[in-house]
């Protein structure tokens, strides 16, 4: 006859790999990381305390477009909002291929090396076929990604303008409240729709080539306008002759354009992201352009301006959103394609009958 297993054998069976038991304690760990994984509460609390896993899944609430995450990204947003303001926002643009993800880097490392933390947003371009993104930018950057006081999120653009993604704002606030004093928000190329990630940030930088024959042209008034600072990348090997004869010419565009509201006069860097030669001179002139707006008032001035802008912006965004979801519209809509398909009416008079619709 066959003994019953002893006590200690059953425990035993259930600490054993693929054993059929689980462990009491680790199946409670496990419905508790269920139940709190998006448990706003406890995110929130963590990560007001710096917890990057908890500012990850803030951001994914943030950017998910269910109906069920809405009140709680909300509720972060308020939550994080008196904790939030308290950091130097950096906007990065350039064409691709400028080296944007090497010079974040090592952009980021010095940052971290003079004891700042530093959060990078980066936006990564979403196909207009597939509407997916790569979103590689941890790969690029895989040293910054390994420090404690960095923190690095790929975004697909989607649809919005400037490649800017729709949350980036809020993702902005949050990582703010998680105590990260420096944001950098890389965003994915060149246009005029570049004033949308103007519109969040403190310190607009260009990144440009030198000997890629665009040096003025590539230059759009729109863009120069709004560029604080120029950096020439890649100013290294037998670049850098080409590199400086590149920021001569840089200045001498510079000095075309009317004085700033800022009452900055934006400045032309030479660096090497790969070798990390320039970066400190970087920082020093983003260092002294936030020291020249604080004196005179425009670094507020200019927050309260954003403020009232992305008001507007929500409030677009918002009646979009509900004009699209409105069941009548939806139906009518269908039918008013089709009219504009069998050339029985025009996207004006369809647009017209369409926004009538109460």
């Amino acid at each position: 006859m066959s003994e019953k297993p002893t006590k200690s054998a059953l425990s035993e069976s259930e600490s054993k790999p693929g054993s059929a038991s689980v462990n009491p304690e680790s199946g409670r760990r496990i419905r508790n990381f269920r139940k709190n994984r998006f448990n706003e509460k406890a995110i929130l609390d963590r990560l007001l305390k710096g917890n990057k896993t908890a500012l990850g899944q803030a951001i994914t609430l943030i950017e998910s477009n269910q109906q069920a995450h809405q009140s709680k990204a909300e509720f972060l947003v308020e939550g994080a909002l008196p904790y939030a303001q308290k950091s130097v926002r950096i906007g990065i643009t350039g064409v691709p291929g400028v080296g944007k993800s090497t010079f974040i880097e090592s952009f980021g490392n010095h940052l971290i090396e003079k004891g700042h933390k530093v959060a990078v947003l980066a936006v990564d371009p979403s196909s207009s076929v597939s509407h997916g993104s790569i979103l590689g930018d941890k790969t690029r950057m895989e040293k910054l990604v390994t420090r404690e006081h960095a923190f690095i999120r790929p975004s697909p653009s989607g649809d919005s303008l400037g490649g800017v993604a729709r949350k980036t704002r809020e993702s902005i606030l949050l990582c703010e409240a998680a105590g990260f004093d420096v944001i950098l928000i890389e965003t994915v190329g060149v246009g005029q729709s570049e004033t949308t990630v103007h519109s969040m940030t403190d310190f607009f930088l260009l990144l440009k080539l030198a000997g890629a024959g665009d040096e003025l042209q590539g230059i759009k008034r729109g863009i120069i306008e709004m560029a604080d600072g120029i950096v020439i990348n890649k100013a290294d090997g037998d670049n850098i002759k080409r590199a400086r004869d590149a920021k001569l010419e840089f200045n001498r565009a510079l000095h075309l354009y009317p004085e700033k509201e800022s009452q900055w006069k934006p400045k032309v860097q030479l660096c090497s992201g790969l070798h990390g030669e320039g970066i400190s001179e970087v920082w020093e002139m983003i260092s002294e352009y936030h020291k020249k707006v604080q004196e005179n008032g425009f670094f507020e001035k200019n927050r309260h301006e954003q403020n009232k802008f992305w008001l507007f912006q929500t409030i677009n965004e918002y009646l979009k959103n509900r004009f699209y979801q409105n069941e009548q519209v939806k139906i009518a809509l269908k039918e008013q394609l089709e009219l504009i398909e069998q050339h029985k009416t025009t996207a004006f008079a369809a647009a017209k009958l369409l926004l009538n619709i109460r």
